[in-house]
């Protein structure tokens, strides 16, 4: 497949094995070409990256110097084509057509979870005890697939439960779909050499550990010998020169362990590539508003993060504050939905309501149902980025949705009303709003923002004044 400047599958790999032959010598030259044929397009990006290729002293530079000396080469080409180039290039593309032709949201994202079913019984998590009891099929999950590459989706997240409970149909979808990009939540303490090998076979899967810090406090939430577990799949992962993340949740009790220096650099020595960081979200009957984290830890963790991305040599995500830089939720389908066990299409994986089931529907039907349209239509929920979501920051909204939609809960062992989820978010919403204000006013992010708002909003009289001229 071609895409109409010049980039192929072929190209990248041959890309790859050029730069990797002699990172050093090469890497100078392979920016040098790229300025060439870019003509002029995204300078801020390309004088990024020269930075990090020619700057020893750049944080990334080890970073990428560590990718290209000890990540699997066959693995680096696959991420490459399957991430770069179908996820992001050609997929878009194509889920930008259908988001034209149907007036919807198309994802660049799917989360699926394979099962209920988890090997561990962690503190305030119902998957261990509610068993086995609701799976994707093998055919169901393939199928999902299918119809979200024919809509341009090429990258495909497991949640769960513990996708690694079925690790093996996982592998069988990876050999079935090896143009696809898959990354997995994972406990990580079912990853051993048989399916670390695997992983080296296929090239397309890549684990993201979930660790609640040091030794202490994840025994103390997952189980006696966990953390001793994890930090073995990590060394074996590393051994066999694979790719892997870490995935932490952040609350008003763990905020300083799970975001100091000393575990920030812990896990860069064990050789993760990326950190995601969730913000706690207080979703079930019996969950705790005492663990949303304060204003003032909240607005610590946008600090932290940021400074150690200027540092440290990790690629750090924040689910929560960094929709300063995607312009809000990107839940509903707009940039990613999620599927659950039982097949029930949620807007997002945090929000459990839904009007679809993928058992009844198509996926383009779920994202043109009424409740992933009220999604569509009511993105952003905030013009302020630093408050984005329906639920946490804007509690009214996920009421208004549901109530109007008439979604219903999916959380099959102890539905939870809209009401109450909501009623837990409103203090905090409150409490957060004065803050956000304060960061989001004159930041570059805003002003980006209202100038993109103010392009699209002129473009926009432009097409309905041509309409209404060929009316006329």
């Amino acid at each position: 497949m071609r895409l109409p400047n010049g980039v192929t599958k072929f190209a990248i790999q041959e890309a790859v094995d050029y730069i990797t032959k002699n990172p050093d010598k090469n890497l100078p030259k392979l920016i040098g070409w790229v300025d060439k044929f870019s003509k002029g397009e995204f300078p801020d990006q390309r004088k990024t990256v020269r930075a990090v290729i020619e700057d020893p002293n750049h944080p990334y530079h080890n970073y990428l110097m560590y990718l290209l000396h000890d990540i699997d080469k066959d693995c680096l080409k696959t991420f490459f084509v399957n991430f770069i180039l179908n996820a992001s290039l050609i997929g878009w593309r194509r889920q930008d057509y259908y988001r034209d032709k149907y007036n919807c949201n198309v994802p660049w994202a799917i989360l699926l979870d394979p099962t209920s079913a988890c090997n561990l019984h962690c503190t305030g998590c119902w998957a261990a005890e509610y068993g086995n009891k609701l799976n994707l099929s093998f055919e169901e999950i393939d199928n999902i697939i299918t119809q979200g590459k024919e809509l341009g989706v090429y990258f495909y997240i497991y949640t769960g439960g513990e996708p690694l409970v079925r690790k093996k149909d996982l592998i069988a979808i990876c050999n079935k779909h090896p143009d696809c990009e898959f990354l997995s939540f994972t406990n990580g303490t079912l990853i051993d050499e048989e399916f670390a090998n695997d992983m080296l076979r296929v090239k397309n899967f890549i684990p993201a550990i979930s660790i609640e810090g040091f030794e202490e406090a994840t025994d103390g939430r997952r189980g006696q010998g966990t953390y001793q577990k994890v930090i073995r799949a990590m060394e074996l992962l590393k051994s066999k020169r694979l790719p892997f993340g870490i995935s932490c949740c952040y609350t008003r009790a763990n905020m300083d362990s799970i975001t100091s220096e000393e575990f920030y650099d812990k896990m860069i020595e064990m050789g993760a590539l990326f950190v995601w960081y969730f913000h706690y979200m207080p979703v079930g009957n019996d969950a705790s508003v005492d663990l949303l984290p304060t204003e003032e830890q909240r607005k610590e963790i946008i600090r932290r993060i940021r400074d150690y991305r200027d540092r440290k040599p990790i690629f750090a995500m924040d689910f929560q504050n960094d929709a300063e830089y995607v312009e809000g939720c990107i839940a509903g389908g707009r940039r990613y939905l999620h599927i659950n066990a039982n097949g029930d299409v949620d807007p997002c994986v945090f929000i459990h309501y839904s009007d679809s089931n993928i058992r009844e529907k198509t996926l383009l039907e779920a994202l043109t149902s009424p409740l992933f349209m009220a999604y569509h239509d009511g993105q952003p929920f905030n013009d302020n980025m630093l408050r984005p979501c329906p639920m946490l920051e804007n509690p009214e909204k996920l009421r208004g949705m549901v109530s109007k939609t008439g979604a219903k809960s999916t959380d099959l062992q102890s539905p939870e009303s809209a009401e109450h989820l909501c009623a837990k978010c409103d203090a905090y919403a409150a409490c957060w709003a004065a803050a956000a204000e304060e960061l989001w006013e004159g930041s570059p992010n805003q002003e980006r923002f209202l100038a993109k708002q103010e392009r699209l909003g002129k473009e926009t009289e432009a097409r309905l004044a041509g309409k209404n001229a060929a009316v006329r």
